[in-house]
């Protein structure tokens, strides 16, 4: 190759070019937040369907890397496809805006995994997630808008890049190998919204840890891909999975690569409150306060409208769900259960409680509709229409646990304690929580081991 360097090319410069050395307390600390959250959320899903069949597929093989909701060993990859996919059949791990997807459950399987293999210490974990993070954001920042909107599914496809970039920074994969483990993971990347609200779409998660491991395994071995394949005219990942002109706006975005505080600053780590779709946590936000200034309950409302921003119901594809994984994926069953219980919590999507007369009853009450303007800034206002004629709502942006309001860290292993607890490990909580938040000059594998001893 001649000229300027591609996209492939840039990327695997900053990828090579970060010194772990210069990894801040506070980038420490964020990446020990994520991790707690993400592993917590998959020991709360130990047992769900998508953990037995994945836990069966890879039964007999062994490794070096943990198994988050159970007490196995597995290789790496098999490691990052099983907590990967477990961790995101509950739809409660974090999210970041400019992916309109989830960081973590990209980046942390296949980083972990990779840190237990390879005896990396916290710190160097740490440094190898805000490579990853920064590079999802950047790629996401030129094109995530209209890839979401043709119906990819961001966290696995976007998310692949980036992960695959961190773990080629965690095990020191050379500038050129960098580039080739960056094009054979566009030739992996793949997953689509249609699967949402089914178990592939917690699959689709798993198998973008495991194909970045792969990736960077494969580039280190000599396998080669086209310095082109973010970039290229023909075929290359913008063009083919956006728009021709998300090539010059990747452009511009890598002029920024490694300047300033970073993306895990200005862009941040959206903590999720409520274990179902994203796009209908301000619209639960507003619901409960309304519910609860008002003296409201589900009897006393006759319907509701519901308005967001342009794009902002398009992961929601379930008007009428009949199992938790459906209801995870629809704005009807969110205003549906926060009316009536006043709470949406990781028991609500049991498919008991989906089915239940009252909550199916009031599905077809609920009608949300999407604004002509801008998609941004985002937002949600709710109108309730009550049976005695009044009618109360409120519009917000706001979005409680997210980079803006984040939660503290007392909230945050409030919501660890209540996934352990789930998933049995509920005394484990403040000895694991300390090991984590201590990890910088730990070795990953002796933190996890924490969770057990």
């Amino acid at each position: 190759m001649s000229g300027a360097p591609t996209a492939g090319e840039r990327i695997a410069e900053h990828v090579v070019s970060v010194d772990p050395a210069d990894t801040t307390a506070e980038t420490v600390h964020a990446v020990a937040r994520a991790f707690l959250d993400t592993f917590a959320v998959a020991v709360a899903a130990t047992g769900d369907p998508v953990d037995v069949a994945l836990t069966g597929y890879v039964a007999g093989s062994t490794g070096p890397a943990s198994v988050w909701a159970g007490t196995g060993s597995l290789p790496p990859e098999h490691a990052a496809l099983v907590n990967g996919a477990v961790g995101h059949v509950l739809d409660y791990d974090d999210v970041t805006s400019p992916l309109r997807g989830h960081p973590s459950i990209a980046l942390l399987p296949a980083l972990v995994a990779a840190a237990e293999a390879g005896g990396a210490d916290g710190r160097r974990l740490s440094a190898a997630y805000a490579v990853g993070f920064e590079v999802i954001c950047k790629l996401s920042k030129a094109c995530a808008l209209d890839h979401y909107a043709r119906g990819w599914h961001s966290t696995s496809t976007i998310g692949l890049l980036g992960a695959t970039a961190a773990v080629a920074h965690l095990t020191g994969l050379g500038r050129d190998a960098v580039r080739d483990a960056l094009g054979l993971a566009v030739a992996q990347a793949a997953g689509t919204r249609q699967n949402f609200g089914t178990m592939a779409k917690s699959f689709q998660a798993g198998s973008c840890g495991a194909a970045a491991l792969r990736s960077v395994a494969l580039a280190g071995a000599g396998m080669t891909a086209s310095a082109e394949a973010l970039d290229g005219g023909t075929g290359g990942f913008l063009r083919l999975y956006s728009t021709p002109e998300a090539a010059a706006a990747l452009d511009a975005e890598l002029a920024t690569l490694g300047q300033g505080p970073g993306e895990l600053v200005t862009s941040g780590i959206d903590v999720k409150k409520y274990p179902l779709c994203y796009a209908t946590h301000r619209t639960i936000d507003l619901l409960l306060d309304l519910r609860a200034e008002h003296g409201l309950t589900l009897a006393d409302v006759d319907r509701v409208e519901m308005r967001a921003n342009r794009g902002g119901l398009a992961p929601l594809l379930h008007d009428r769900p009949t199992t938790g994984l459906e209801a995870k994926f629809s704005m009807q069953f969110a205003v549906a259960a926060a009316l009536l219980d006043g709470e949406v919590k990781l028991r609500s999507f049991d498919d008991e409680q989906v089915r239940r007369p009252e909550i199916q009853g009031f599905l077809p009450r609920v009608t949300p509709t999407e604004d002509d303007g801008p998609p941004f800034p985002r937002f949600a206002e709710v109108t309730l229409h009550l049976a005695d004629g009044r009618t109360v709502g409120r519009r917000t942006h706001a979005l409680r646990g997210s980079a803006d309001t984040p939660l503290s860290d007392d909230e945050l292993l409030e919501k660890v304690a209540d996934c352990l607890g789930r998933g049995g490990l509920g005394e484990r909580v403040k000895p694991f929580a300390d090991a984590v938040f201590g990890w910088a000059d730990r070795p990953v594998r002796s933190v996890l081991a924490r969770r057990l001893s």
